[in-house]
């Protein structure tokens, strides 16, 4: 990746960023974890509904209805808080803020472990964010 000074019609020096491969796979993961993000959102609202219907056919139950009690606040907190962090770290890494750079890299960390399609997206994404000149490009911006 390169920079070029530039003069503007004022006559003013400014630095102008050319297009990189690295730029290019920045964006590409930054609306991955939009797009993921967002369906994540989606299917943290249908858990919780399936799990409290679910909870409907254990009427007077007292363990199954406890546990489910549990499962259908829990798992999709778990899910909405993942794919928030995700949603928001995306459109930081679309504006080239250095804070979703971290952010991504610990949600793609995490994201490994959702096997098979969390892994690929968190490998991915790791081996974008951590190259040299993705952190030059952070740091230029």
């Amino acid at each position: 990746m390169s920079f070029n000074r530039n003069e503007n019609k004022n006559g003013k020096k400014s630095i102008v960023m050319e297009d990189s491969k690295m730029k290019k796979h920045v964006m590409v993961v930054g609306a991955i974890h939009i797009g993921f993000g967002g369906l994540g959102l989606i299917a943290a609202l249908a858990v919780f509904f399936a799990l409290n219907f679910a909870k409907g056919f254990v009427v007077g139950e007292e363990i199954p209805n406890l546990v489910l009690g549990f499962l259908s606040l829990s798992i999709p907190l778990l899910i909405g808080f993942m794919s928030t962090l995700g949603l928001i770290g995306g459109i930081g890494l679309l504006s080239f803020k250095s804070w979703a750079r971290y952010l991504i890299i610990v949600v793609a960390a995490l994201g490994c472990l959702n096997i098979p399609i969390g892994t690929l997206k968190g490998v991915y994404s790791l081996w974008v964010l951590l190259q040299d000149d993705t952190v030059k490009l952070f740091e230029r911006a």
